[in-house]
């Protein structure tokens, strides 16, 4: 087992190389907006953002590229866990009952998208969130699967690292359940600040409910189904019906 003051170094640094420096740029991202000119509402952030527009195999090679980067932070965390004797099965990645990990992480998915999405176009006709872009990709043939791919990295990287790993470690370092799924949830919203104050709300609200199912359960498969059927039905369903739904920011 390591030792504790290398634990705390090793969430350090694990956040520091993924969403803890995220949530950095988010919250230079808000104060950016909120500088501007404009009311929040009149800007736009982009996520799944094309690279080379006008050159379409060079375009899906940089989002390829990006998938694949993003990821590289839960193999370390794999890496971390396995080292100090451990596995994934130690923050409930295996696959073990996994057809009722299915059902659990669609039930999820349903719930808290409808919520997610009643929640987000609130604050944004509240003046509260800019208007959030899930892409502006070229119609080209390979847009659908790298939107799908781009969910499923951040149901992967989200729930494993702010989840799954900061909560377990959080518990061997003997913080108390509430602290620790305040802290997970507030840096979860924390790196949703880009969106404006009702993405991290939103997003806050999602990691108090997904950390408590943690906590109590101690399965995160269902989580990071659930995190990434609610970003593909965003990425997806942006694309196919937003010309369809008026009231769709």
């Amino acid at each position: 087992m390591v030792g504790r003051k290398a634990l705390v170094v090793e969430v350090w640094l694990v956040l520091g190389l993924s969403l803890g420096a995220s949530a950095l740029y988010a919250v230079l991202d808000l104060f950016r907006s909120l500088s501007a000119s404009a009311p929040l509402r009149a800007q736009r952030a982009v996520i799944n953002a094309s690279a080379v527009p006008d050159h379409s195999m060079l375009d899906l090679a940089y989002q390829l590229a990006g998938i694949t980067v993003a990821l590289v932070p839960v193999a370390l965390v794999v890496y971390l866990l396995v080292r100090s004797g451990e596995s994934i099965s130690s923050i409930g990645l295996d696959a073990a009952r996994f057809g009722r990990e299915t059902a659990w992480g669609v039930v999820l998915a349903a719930v808290v998208g409808g919520a997610g999405l009643a929640l987000y176009v609130g604050a944004y006709h509240a003046g509260l969130n800019v208007r959030v872009v899930p892409t502006n990709l070229p119609p080209a043939w390979w847009r659908t699967p790298v939107l799908i791919l781009a969910a499923v990295q951040n149901g992967v990287l989200e729930e494993v690292v702010v989840c799954g790993y900061l909560l377990h470690r959080l518990r061997q370092l003997q913080w108390a359940s509430n602290r620790s799924l305040v802290a997970s949830a507030a840096l979860r919203g924390a790196y949703h600040l880009y969106q404006g104050f009702g993405g991290f709300l939103g997003n806050a609200a999602m990691g108090l409910l997904f950390g408590r199912l943690y906590q109590r359960q101690g399965r995160l498969v269902r989580l990071v189904l659930a995190h990434s059927l609610i970003d593909t039905g965003a990425f997806v369903g942006y694309v196919m019906l937003r010309s369809r739904l008026s009231w769709l920011p």
